[in-house]
């Protein structure tokens, strides 16, 4: 592979040009890439790209339909009457689900609807079996409303094929599911963490969150809470979703705005021996981390419990606020993983009011008795760059972002008797989005100097969204959301749907944007070893670019073309070798005419 000259900062990672930048912009140990080099590794590492949500129909009964249709434009389509679901799923069109009986009418919907759009993803490999892997995504029947559930899609096959797929039942009866995670514990059981909650459209179909004015009074207004799919299940519907006889909440609120949990993340210690050979105490704890706004600040939260080989768990525990630098501050996205010790840690972004502008610290916690006690927070990188969290979202385009970082642990000991942890994380102190990393050897006490990620060799295009993954022979992973390639203008552009993409608020050259920069999107990977050398450089993930106009989800309301989003993380998972990441596309690979936002799955080799 042809690299360009290695183009470092000066030693503080402060640029001499912009003292304005974030430390270890700059700073790429494997030298900046080609752009033709880039587009060629695809095929030079053998990617194999399968576009799975596109393959079968899905459909479900909402509980609040929405009329609302911004097409033809970016393809938007509003609400479909299902056509005829081969998903096998209970699509609620004999009668309400379970959770609906108590809706105030004119809820539930009328019918089932079409699944459309699948935004925001995660993947998890199953531990007693590298060919079994489950993806979750936001499962949309209007992403003009941002209406949906999570749903899943399931691969025995090693990422082959993938037959089973649909809504995750037993919450259909809440507005939207959303933030699909999930993780599997040492049985086999695989659970989803899911965050229920409701809202209704008013005339103007703006969303509405009023307490005492629920679409569905039989249920909370929130939670906190989670589905299971037991070891061995195969059926469409097969998920334990109750606990103690009601749904398997971890927290629930019924206050509205005032109390608001959000970003929950779950993670289980399947380690059944320490390494110094004793018992694991916390084998198959499950640790559900959450936040909760409540009006001064939010508030980060552990859960836990112990996972049965049935599929059953014991109960949870009470709250444990998680330590924070700042109790008055909001302080979210956390990312629970646990070293083979059985030592839990999660990073947290601290910052304050509205995350509007500049900057948030990255925080981390961590607990060595099960979640009982934590030590923290330590610092891991101050006042970083955020992405843009409101509109307009990233330049030319209409999509914001959120969560800034992410994080996991190694599994092989340091030379300081230490499991490694990893966070990345993106900046935009430069105006573009760039990715950097850094790595604790001694819990959080020190950090390494950040590096960047991203080998583009033009500055002037947006890298985000990174997400972390560790392989079992220690090799990190570290894939992102890349938009250093132009949109498409030859016979791609057709399969791209970019005629579909004539009106942009946030653009202001020609459309439809054929050959335009910094626009469309596609997924790239970086690989290092446990102590962050790098292996080769960026590779890209996805065959062909796609463009984040189309089929985006409002998440303010219909009305409101500079407030869409694609998700704000993807997902990343090791089996044996092989990295496994599952993204968006509205790419028409010949099963996806309408470009709808579907999630493909990528796999590589470790280089």
């Amino acid at each position: 592979m042809v690299l360009l000259s290695l183009l470092l900062a000066p030693a503080s990672g402060i640029s001499a040009a912009n003292p304005g930048l974030d430390p270890g912009i700059g700073n790429v140990p494997q030298g900046l890439q080609t752009d033709q080099d880039y587009s060629r590794s695809y095929g030079a590492h053998s990617v194999t790209n399968t576009f799975v949500t596109s393959r079968q129909v899905s459909c479900y009964r909402p509980e609040v339909p929405l009329a609302a249709n911004n097409g033809p434009n970016d393809g938007y389509t509003g609400e479909s009457s299902c056509p005829g679901a081969t998903t096998g799923e209970d699509t609620g069109a004999a009668a309400p689900y379970a959770t609906q009986v108590g809706s105030k009418p004119p809820y539930p919907a009328s019918e089932p609807k079409l699944v459309t759009d699948h935004s925001e993803s995660d993947i998890r490999v199953d531990p007693l079996n590298p060919l079994h892997i489950i993806g979750s995504s936001k499962w949309f029947t209007a992403a003009e409303g941002y209406n949906h559930l999570l749903g899943f899609y399931e691969s025995w096959d090693g990422g082959r094929t993938w037959p089973t797929m649909g809504h995750i039942p037993g919450y259909e009866g809440w507005t939207d599911n959303t933030d699909p995670v999930g993780a599997f514990d040492a049985y086999g059981n695989y659970y989803e963490a899911i965050l229920p909650y409701q809202f209704y459209y008013d005339k103007t179909s703006h969303k509405k969150y009023e307490p005492g004015n629920e679409p569905n009074p039989a249920v909370v207004n929130e939670a906190v809470s989670v589905a299971v799919r037991p070891h061995g299940a195969t059926g469409v519907s097969d998920w334990i979703t109750t606990h103690n006889g009601h749904p398997d909440y971890v927290f629930t609120t019924d206050a509205g705005f005032g109390q608001e949990p959000d970003k929950q993340w779950i993670a289980i210690d399947r380690n059944e021996t320490l390494p110094n050979g004793s018992a694991n105490p916390n084998y198959n704890r499950i640790y559900v981390m959450y936040v909760n706004f409540n009006g001064n600040g939010s508030k980060p939260y552990v859960q836990t419990a112990i996972a049965r080989e049935d599929g059953s768990h014991s109960d949870w525990t009470p709250q444990v606020l998680l330590p924070t630098a700042n109790a008055t501050n909001n302080n979210t996205y956390l990312y629970p993983h646990i070293d083979p010790a059985g030592v839990v840690y999660t990073s947290l972004i601290n910052y304050v009011g509205a995350q509007g502008g500049c900057c948030v610290d990255i925080l981390m916690d961590y607990s060595s008795d099960g979640g009982v006690t934590w030590i923290g927070p330590s610092l891991v990188a101050g006042n970083v760059h955020v992405p843009p969290l409101t509109g307009p979202g990233y330049a030319n385009t209409t999509f914001e972002d959120g969560i800034e970082e992410t994080f996991a642990v190694g599994n092989h000991l340091s030379s300081q008797g230490h499991y490694p942890i990893y966070l990345a994380y993106e900046s935009k102190s430069s105006g573009f989005g760039n990715i950097l990393l850094t790595a604790s050897y001694d819990q959080g006490a020190t950090w390494t100097f950040p590096i960047q990620v991203n080998d583009n060799a033009t500055s002037t295009v947006d890298e985000f969204q990174p997400n972390l993954a560790v392989a079992p022979d220690g090799t990190v992973s570290v894939n992102f959301y890349d938009r250093r390639l132009a949109c498409p203008s030859g016979h791609d552009a057709v399969a791209a749907g970019l005629a579909l993409d004539r009106v942009n608020p946030n653009y202001s050259g020609s459309l439809p944007p054929y050959g335009a920069a910094d626009y469309c999107i596609h997924a790239s990977v970086q690989f290092y070893s446990a102590t962050l050398a790098p292996n080769g450089n960026n590779i890209r993930l996805t065959q062909h670019n796609w463009d984040p106009q189309l089929n985006a989800p409002n998440r303010s309301c219909p009305c409101n073309p500079l407030d869409t989003f694609i998700g704000d993380y993807f997902g990343n998972d090791f089996a044996g070798s092989i990295d496994y990441a599952t993204f968006i596309s509205t790419y028409d690979d010949g099963t996806n005419p309408q470009h709808y936002q579907q999630q493909v799955v990528a796999a590589v080799h470790i280089p």
